[in-house]
């Protein structure tokens, strides 16, 4: 006797159905909020002629890299770089995308990642939830973003923070987890609250391991900006996918380069920021 077929995708369809259907005003509200943050943000880096923002760039990366003068030069020419190729428009999209995903993004997976590691009981939960998150297609997350908000920067968003979160709520729990008990000890014997065990002693010990999971939440936002733009997202994975339409290797190898140089430089800003 044939087992009959367990009608998982029928129910998942319903679910997102539902979502669509009862919640469609609050869904419209976060739309507005984030589309109005993106469009802030890129707007704000716009304002800067690219020569003054490739220099302020330079001047930052020299001072948080420790007075490392080859990032701060890397930086500076990269960036230049990105402009010589007529490329700043669309890079500044990219980046204003790429920093509100993952800046919402860990908003959610770091607090996330405190519970996991604090309560045995959301940890069995979490877990579970981040092998699927981490496993599944990527593209599968822009079907219902499509649906909840049609096509734009704001679907690319969504799909972004859904794909980039679960490295940083791994880390999170595992910086936790593996602060020295004598440490938690000396505070609670010292009549620490909960909240001053946290945020004086396991936070602060866990910081090297939580900012490996910022560096890697910002990477994987970066590299969605080729899939995000299949949903209509702006910015240089757009500039991609044009090339691959019209198979243009030129047009496609810059606007690749130009993510590459973006990706190398905040790369190198968070893996300085992380305490040695």
């Amino acid at each position: 006797m044939a087992i009959p077929k367990l009608p998982i995708g029928e129910g998942i369809e319903k679910v997102v159905n539902w979502i669509e259907d009862d919640f469609g005003i609050l869904l419209d509200i976060f739309s507005d909020v984030t589309d109005y943050i993106i469009s802030g943000f890129n707007d704000t880096l716009l304002l800067f002629h690219p020569i003054v923002f490739a220099l302020i760039i330079g001047i930052a990366a020299y001072f948080i890299g420790r007075k490392d003068l080859k990032l701060a030069i890397g930086s500076t020419v990269g960036l230049l770089l990105i402009d010589n190729m007529g490329l700043w428009v669309l890079s500044m999209e990219t980046i204003s995308l790429v920093i509100t995903s993952a800046s919402l993004a860990l908003l959610i997976a770091i607090p996330l990642g405190i519970v996991s590691a604090k309560n045995e009981f959301a940890y069995h939960i979490i877990k579970p939830l981040l092998d699927l998150m981490q496993t599944m297609p990527s593209f599968v997350y822009l079907i219902p973003a499509v649906i909840f908000f049609g096509l734009g920067n704001v679907p690319g968003l969504v799909a972004t923070i859904v794909f980039a979160m679960p490295p940083a709520i791994r880390l999170t729990t595992l910086g936790i987890q593996q602060v020295p008990k004598e440490l938690t000890e000396v505070a609670d014997a010292f009549g620490s609250t909960p909240w001053q065990k946290l945020t004086k002693v396991e936070l602060p010990t866990a910081l090297p391991s939580i900012m490996a999971g910022v560096n890697q939440c910002i990477m994987l936002s970066l590299s969605m900006v080729v899939i995000a733009a299949m949903i209509g997202a702006r910015g240089l994975g757009y500039q991609v996918l044009i090339g691959i339409q019209r198979v243009d290797i030129g047009q496609g190898f810059e606007a690749g380069l130009g993510i590459v140089i973006i990706a190398i430089i905040l790369d190198r800003f968070t893996q300085h920021l992380t305490p040695k």
